[in-house]
């Protein structure tokens, strides 16, 4: 009879893969210095948190966008990217990329594996889309669309800047490289810049000579410092904030002055049964849309009637966030009807209590509907 005693594996900061994720993030890549072992540390940890060979990190998002594009599309080559991307984003790949290089680009509604299928040509070198495509909220399958990419020949680059690890890591899915905007979900707070790109070593060799090296685009030490302490808390943050973002989301959706909510979380969501499955049941982001059943001053009386939500067009911050994109944004061609027509709030869920969020939603849910109350509200500030 066997007697042999299972030893588990013993956990050694020294071993990454050795470490469940919450020790990664406290432990991996920081050496206590601001010197230039910040970067390099930096690198490493974000690595191993998505599970890459290797990473780079870069002076801000779009100088990493911008080292994926420049790095492996020439001129002549094509590009199908996200019709809901950045407006940085859509601005890089159509005006340098396109006007200054002769790039062509094709734009897709990402959500839909068939349009991506259909716009690939021959000379498809790179397929780039967001995990959730902000700020619409669609949702990318990613193992689908990894392989029609692959069956192309080109390579597939996708924003996982709303899902971070550990919520998901497309890599696993198929993902050549992960783009990230590093002061958001990473780093926690807003505080500084910096972009990272993630993937196989030999990707990203060739792309650290060419941004790195020949472009320059670095991050600061000191940037990359504040990034590796806020990595620290990843895991507790993202946590709160995806179960307070289902629950804003479900109280929205309750409330009849809301014309429509966008949030992966919903049942009523285009692409919920795909983002449920794709990440696994950890949760489905915390960024939300929304629109009211009312007009643009009333969306942004809301705005300006909150006192806990602050605006801001950023996301991924400690605090939450909120943003109104009018219909006239030039992206609005590629929103839902209901957005196309009264523009959209974007809600990036913060760590405050999910009911005061709640509470002062409604309040300022109120105040929108019924300028009397607006007004009353301005007395008692006074």
């Amino acid at each position: 009879m066997n007697h042999a005693r299972h030893v588990p594996v013993r956990p050694d900061i020294r071993r990454p893969d050795s470490l469940a994720f919450a020790t990664q993030a406290v432990h991996l890549g920081d050496d206590g210095d601001r010197d230039a072992r910040a970067v390099a540390g930096l690198e490493a940890k974000l690595a191993a948190l998505e599970g890459a060979e290797a990473g780079v990190v870069l002076a801000s998002d779009i100088a990493a966008l911008h080292a994926v594009f420049f790095t492996f599309l020439q001129p002549g080559d094509h590009i199908v990217a996200a019709e809901v991307t950045g407006e940085a984003t859509r601005r890089l790949i159509t005006e340098l990329l396109g006007e200054r290089l002769g790039v062509k680009a094709s734009f897709v509604d990402a959500s839909r594996v068939s349009d991506v299928v259909a716009a690939l040509r021959p000379n498809t070198k790179l397929v780039h889309v967001e995990t959730i495509g902000d700020p619409t909220l669609k949702v990318a399958d990613v193992a689908a669309i990894a392989a029609v990419t692959h069956g192309n020949g080109a390579l597939l680059s996708v924003e996982s800047t709303l899902t971070p690890p550990p919520l998901y890591r497309p890599l696993a899915d198929g993902a050549d490289l992960i783009v990230h905007s590093l002061p958001q979900y990473i780093a926690g707070q807003g505080a500084g810049q910096g972009g990272a790109v993630l993937g196989d070593r030999a990707l990203i060799d060739e792309l650290r000579a060419q941004a790195l090296l020949d472009i320059g685009g670095i991050i600061s030490p000191f940037n990359a410092w504040l990034t590796t302490r806020g990595s620290v808390t990843l895991p507790l943050r993202l946590d709160r904030q995806l179960r307070s973002a289902q629950k804003v989301a479900e109280f929205l959706e309750a409330d009849q002055r809301i014309a429509l909510v966008s949030y992966p979380g919903l049942r009523s969501h285009p692409q919920h049964a795909i983002a449920t499955r794709q990440f696994g049941k950890r949760g489905h982001g915390a960024v939300l849309a929304f629109a009211l059943h009312a007009d643009a001053a009333a969306h942004r009386r809301l705005v300006t009637a909150l006192r806990v939500i602050a605006a801001d067009p950023s996301r991924g911050h400690d605090a939450s966030l909120i943003s109104y994109f009018p219909p006239e944004d030039p992206r609005a061609e590629a929103w839902p009807l209901l957005f196309r027509r009264q523009g959209l709030l974007r809600l990036s869920v913060g760590l405050e209590d999910p009911q005061d969020i709640i509470r002062d939603l409604a309040a300022a849910l109120d105040e929108a509907f019924d300028p009397a109350l607006r007004a009353l509200d301005q007395k008692d500030r006074l």
